[in-house]
């Protein structure tokens, strides 16, 4: 056997084991084929680990919720959890802001703008000052500058059933263990808020939607402030005083699913952490009804209406006036 023949031979065997050597970005994933299944191997996963059954629910909306206290991404389609992967958030000075977030961009071979040009595989952005979802290094701790560090797999896979501007909801605090049950596990803190204007105690709601023309549609209510605030492309371009029906002082959150045949809008529970039961069910028409606010309003809003949409509805005051900070609502525009 010659040298070159045996150069080229070692050379193929280093390759095969790094292959097969698993690392941070690249560790073990599992493809279920039932909910039963994938429950339960979402209860033993360790860091590096994911599960995938996309087969659960092949089509309609996604949203994605990232829970940093247990340092989990949950993947749901049409309100019905299809994913699940450990996750490495950001590190103490670095720590990953909450919110509800829109996906700015995707780019499946994107390199670093700030650090040195690093690899950010399948990076799906979620702010334009750096803050992503992208496959990285999972040590089994929070320990990224700010972005959610995925396995490769599930990032891979994540990426190709995400649209863009599609809603990712980031809550929790990591090293905190806590079960959603109230806003402030959703909503953070952000000192000033840009373009705030309460609405006039002569005014019941406000509506512009030219501030921004295009893109998707989140709308955050609150019970104990009684207001709505809708968002296109993280702007916001209307608010309305409204009244809620008071089924419990959860939070709660929702997919838009369209129209059914008897043209009543159809909106999807996402069964996030604390209300797991609630996975791809319906909201009941008669709760819906019970909302009270101001009619021009309700129905500019479902003029704009596309599957996909989604609504957080919250007991937690949300605006400034009332808590002194405003929600984690990050702006789409680039610098």
């Amino acid at each position: 056997m010659s040298a070159s023949v045996r150069q080229a031979l070692s050379r193929r065997v280093v390759l095969a084991l790094l292959a097969a050597a698993p690392t941070a970005a690249s560790a073990q994933g599992a493809k279920v084929t039932s909910a039963v299944e994938l429950a339960h191997a979402a209860e033993t996963l360790k860091p590096g680990q994911w599960v995938w059954a996309p087969q659960v629910a092949p089509e309609g909306p996604v949203t994605v919720y990232v829970d940093l206290a247990r340092q989990l991404a949950t993947v749901y389609r049409n309100g019905v959890r299809i994913g699940v992967s450990t996750i490495s958030s950001g590190k103490a000075g670095y720590e990953t802001p909450t919110g509800v977030f829109t996906i700015l961009q995707k780019d499946a071979d994107h390199r670093s703008n700030k650090y040195n040009s690093a690899p950010m595989p399948y990076q799906q952005r979620l702010t334009w000052d750096g803050v992503a979802l992208h496959a990285g290094g999972l040590p089994g701790y929070p320990e990224s500058h700010g972005c959610v560090h995925l396995p490769m797999g599930f990032a891979r896979a994540l990426f190709a059933v995400t649209p863009m501007g599609g809603t990712v909801i980031v809550a929790g605090k990591a090293g905190q263990e806590a079960m959603m049950t109230q806003g402030a596990g959703v909503l953070g803190p952000e000192p000033n808020p840009p373009g705030h204007i309460p609405l006039a105690p002569d005014e019941d709601y406000r509506w512009t939607p030219e501030v921004s023309p295009t893109g998707p549609l989140t709308i955050i209510a609150s019970r104990s402030d009684g207001r709505a605030i809708v968002l296109r492309n993280g702007k916001e371009i209307g608010r309305a005083r409204v009244t809620l029906p008071v089924t419990d002082f959860q939070t709660h959150v929702l997919t838009y699913a369209g129209q059914a045949p008897d043209g009543q809008d159809r909106w999807i529970y996402v069964g996030v952490p604390g209300h797991g039961e609630e996975d791809g069910k319906p909201l009941d028409a008669t709760i819906m009804a019970q909302a009270r606010m101001p009619a021009q309003f309700e129905a500019s809003v479902r003029k704009i209406l596309t599957p996909g949409a989604t609504i957080l509805v919250t007991s937690d005051a949300i605006l400034p006036e009332t808590t002194g900070k405003s929600l984690t609502v990050m702006n789409a525009e680039a610098p």
